[in-house]
């Protein structure tokens, strides 16, 4: 543990760079073992985060060649109502947990196919997923389109309202003893082979957790620079009847090959996604993108045409070169790296706000995290 504080004003323990949710929940959790945090970013919450949909959905999630993101994915989903419990009564904020399970179906032939194989391997990999008939899926959701060809009900997949979590996370960071400065970050201060802190804090340790931008500050050599690029998402909020919900519950679809999901709040808010575009740091919306999601949602549930149409917005989903997280120690001294979630920031918020917790007081990671860590890349060698 670091032995330098804050009285200052200038030092602390740990300096956290990014405010989003997972930047939020390792200064959390580090303020409640008693290390004094300060967390840089100009707009907390306005990243990835602020965009998610909050599924928290490790079945449905899973990809071929991705079993030990999924091993922690699942130990994520299982921390979560600990997390949420313990979160809500330290702020005395609702988060919108609701553990309501996901119906993923297919709209034609060709994605009944798709969805048959992964349930194939979901099943391999010992995960539960109920197969449920077209007139099956209908029953749990009267208003999917007649055309559905039947799907997967997987009662392990929740949700959360990520905008709720977030600021849960804030106030919970705040009454902790957390320093929120409200400034972009710029260099990062190295000595030696040692990061010793950024923009004059000096810290026992440096937190790179701003997501896509985790490998944008100046001040770190390049081996030291997480290897991390932004995944642009499209996203559209949709506002329903609470009284009427057009839907119960998490709902993934293949529409003629596309994926899609909508996720229904308690509120009567429905989240609508999303694309996933390798196309930089862009993040303007497109006809096309938000074209197709609205067709491809419509064809889906044809009511969807009476829903308020509230927001549309574009995240940057954090991606590694192997879309599996950087969690641990960064290839220097005194810098630590979370960054790289991808698909699962809001799933893995806990796990790795704890991950990192044990490394800045102990030195230690849990058993497993290995396969993440954060230098994997530069280790690598490419054959001749």
């Amino acid at each position: 543990m670091s032995t330098s504080r804050s009285g200052s004003g200038h030092s602390c323990d740990v300096v956290v760079v990014g405010g989003g949710v997972i930047g939020l929940s390792i200064a959390w959790r580090a303020a409640l073992r008693g290390l004094t945090v300060i967390v840089l970013d100009p707009a907390p919450g306005s990243g990835a985060s602020h965009h998610a949909a909050g599924m928290l959905a490790p079945v449905t999630e899973v990809h071929y060649g991705e079993e030990d993101l999924l091993r922690l994915n699942l130990t994520a989903a299982q921390r979560y109502p600990s997390f949420v419990a313990e979160l809500e009564q330290a702020t005395g904020t609702p988060v919108g947990y609701r553990a309501t399970g996901t119906l993923a179906v297919a709209f034609d032939a060709d994605d009944k196919a798709a969805l048959d194989e992964l349930h194939r391997y979901q099943s391999g990999l010992g995960l539960r997923s109920q197969p449920v008939n077209a007139r099956e899926c209908r029953q749990l959701e009267p208003f999917l389109a007649t055309s559905v060809r039947g799907g997967l009900l997987v009662e392990g997949d929740h949700q959360v309202d990520s905008r709720r979590l977030v600021a849960a996370l804030l106030l919970a960071c705040e009454r902790a003893g957390v320093e929120i400065r409200r400034n972009a970050a710029r260099a990062v201060h190295v000595v030696g082979d040692r990061v010793v802190g950024i923009d004059g804090i000096s810290a026992g340790h440096t937190v790179l957790a701003a997501g896509c931008w985790s490998g944008q500050l100046a001040g770190l050599p390049a081996h030291a620079q997480p290897s991390v690029r932004p995944v642009k998402g499209q996203i559209i909020r949709l506002r329903d009847d609470v009284e009427h919900p057009v839907l119960a519950r998490n709902v993934r679809a293949f529409v003629r090959g596309r994926p899609i999901y909508l996720v229904p709040r308690a509120d009567g808010e429905i989240v609508l996604g999303a694309t996933s575009e390798e196309q930089g740091f862009d993040t303007r919306l497109t006809v096309e993108g938000t074209g197709d999601l609205l067709a491809d949602a419509r064809v889906l549930l044809p009511r969807l045409g009476e829903i308020v149409l509230a927001e549309m917005s574009v995240g940057l989903r954090p991606g590694s070169p192997d879309n599996a997280p950087m969690i641990g120690a960064g290839a220097m001294a005194g810098l630590v790296v979370a960054t790289g979630h991808y698909r699962n920031g809001i799933l893995l918020a806990p796990v790795t706000a704890d991950a990192i917790t044990q490394l800045i007081v102990d030195g230690t990671t849990p058993d497993g995290y290995e396969r993440f860590d954060p230098c994997r890349f530069t280790r690598a060698t490419v054959p001749v």
